[in-house]
């Protein structure tokens, strides 16, 4: 009868004498990532099933849309929020709003690492030595690192982790050899042409992103370089590009879905009283190396 009606429920009357809205807010640094859409995937299975709505902002990587974005979440009275920071991000003073109102907020991948909210990552300085390592053991001697901004812990962790694999190896780290760009097409170009400007040439590179590492492996094809025969090629995240680029790429699998499950359930149970997020500081996902033929230099 109220569907023949017309009715329609005040939602926003019915959440006010309940005190809750069932609406998560998620915020992100992008949404032309797949790794990023592979976490939304995993975030709204999650809260599909917990009847939760989501509200998605994002903050084209900059610290001042990021902001609004939280205060315009806030006012929106979320439950809890979920957020990955942007590039230039400094401090976390745009979520206080959150932490006096008790209104929960967990971070994922782009974290401040010794913050004390609670947040899910990979072990970024790990997957960033093995890459390297792995590249080492292809008989590389000279590697280049492209990266991004070495604010966020993701890539100044990978730089480490590349900087660790050269010493245990006995190689000279040179910064000459480490990139930053900001991982768009274009920037990717321009860093595939440094790395041709370089003398001597690496024999490999460890690429912090799949898509750059797919537009700097067609930059490098372009230029007569041959894959993997004269330069190697590590890339990150398993993204699809990574199986489709030729060679395909070698990759660190960052587990996108996995990761979006595991904050939206864990954010979930501390509003729903089964758990506290507060008593976990940092859940760390496992990631792997998976090999594929960019990387695999054939043996003399």
């Amino acid at each position: 009868m109220a569907r023949k009606l017309g009715y329609r429920s005040n939602n926003f009357a019915s959440n006010l004498r309940k005190q809750r809205t069932n609406t998560i807010g998620v915020i992100v640094h992008e949404l032309k990532s797949q790794f990023i859409t592979s976490v939304l995937a995993g975030i709204e299975k999650v809260t599909t099933d917990a009847n939760y709505d989501i509200i998605i902002t994002h903050s084209s990587e900059t610290f001042k849309k990021e902001s609004a974005n939280a205060l315009n979440l806030f006012h929106k009275r979320v439950d809890g929020v979920i957020a990955s920071l942007a590039f230039d991000t400094e401090d976390l003073s745009h979520f206080e709003p959150f932490e006096r109102k008790g209104i929960p907020v967990i971070f994922f991948d782009r974290v401040f690492e010794k913050s004390e909210g609670a947040k899910v990552v990979i072990n970024n300085m790990k997957a960033g030595y093995e890459a390297t390592a792995h590249l080492i053991e292809q008989g590389c001697k000279r590697i280049a690192h492209i990266t991004a901004n070495l604010k966020r812990n993701v890539y100044s962790e990978r730089l480490k982790g590349y900087q660790l694999a050269l010493a245990e190896h006995g190689l000279k780290y040179n910064d000459k050899l480490v990139i930053v760009d900001d991982l768009s097409e274009e920037a990717s170009r321009n860093s595939a042409k440094k790395i041709l400007a370089m003398r001597p040439i690496p024999d490999g590179i460890f690429i912090t992103n799949d898509f750059c590492a797919a537009i700097c492996i067609q930059t490098l094809k372009e230029a007569g370089i041959r894959i993997p025969e004269d330069i190697a090629v590590v890339g990150f995240n398993n993204d699809v590009i990574s199986k489709i680029i030729e060679p395909k790429l070698t990759t660190i699998n960052y587990p996108g879905l996995e990761i979006g499950e595991i904050v939206a359930r864990n954010l979930i149970d501390h509003l729903l009283g089964n758990s506290n997020i507060h008593l976990t500081n940092t859940i760390i996902i496992k990631s792997e190396l998976i090999v594929r033929a960019s990387s695999l230099k054939k043996k003399k």
